[in-house]
């Protein structure tokens, strides 16, 4: 199975560091990012749980969980959080699945075996508050993530859903238009009455608005 954007997330029971989870029941109404890494105790993926644990608090203030995943087992996760703890002093609040059988992974299409390997690719998988699936990425083992990059997509989809509104090109420094949003118009535009309102265009079809504009 490959989840695409607008599948439903399955319904799956996992084990995890902070205990049992039910994906995506125990999240209904909230947004989660479900990340997976290659493995425990290695240099990369180790700089992936750190820079996402120091963004972890700007996740949280946006109503998303964030939940890891690996083929490790959950006591290597624990044995290689403490490591986190004692040599680079950050605490890993977020749960992270065990996966030792590799059926979460094989699943959720996180391991590809055309390319040789057993271990989860990076893969990342953002589910809105329906369950529902709303960007997925994946990464080769050479790169490690952006974390930032997921943390702006996750702001654009729940600034999208509520006040439905879409971003151009590197949000919140377009080229373009800075950080205003595209819109469609629901009414005809005037260009004299909409600059006033915060809203402009370069023509009826490419139109922008400042994001605080209702």
């Amino acid at each position: 199975m490959k989840l695409l954007i607008k599948d439903h997330f399955p319904n799956l029971t996992v084990e995890t560091t902070k205990g049992t989870i039910h994906l995506p029941d125990d999240y209904k109404g909230q947004w989660f990012v479900l990340f997976s890494h290659p493995g425990d105790f290695t240099p990369v993926c180790t700089t992936e749980f750190v820079s996402f644990q120091k963004k972890y608090k700007k996740f949280k203030e946006l109503g998303v969980e964030l939940i890891g995943l690996s083929v490790d087992s959950v006591e290597s996760h624990h044995e290689w959080i403490k490591w986190i703890k004692e040599n680079i002093h950050i605490g890993i609040q977020f749960p992270v699945i065990g996966d030792e059988d590799k059926k979460i992974s094989s699943t959720l299409g996180l391991i590809h075996p055309n390319a040789g390997d057993t271990d989860t690719v990076r893969a990342v998988i953002i589910v809105d508050h329906k369950g529902n699936v709303r960007a997925t990425f994946e990464y080769p083992k050479e790169i490690g993530r952006n974390i930032d990059e997921i943390l702006r997509t996750v702001t654009v989809l729940k600034m999208a859903s509520i006040k439905k509104v879409f971003s151009p090109a590197n949000w919140p420094h377009n080229e373009v238009i800075g950080d205003r949003v595209l819109f469609h118009p629901t009414e005809p535009l005037d260009p004299k009455k909409d600059k006033e309102k915060g809203i402009y265009s370069l023509s009826d079809w490419f139109v922008y608005k400042n994001i605080d504009e209702e």
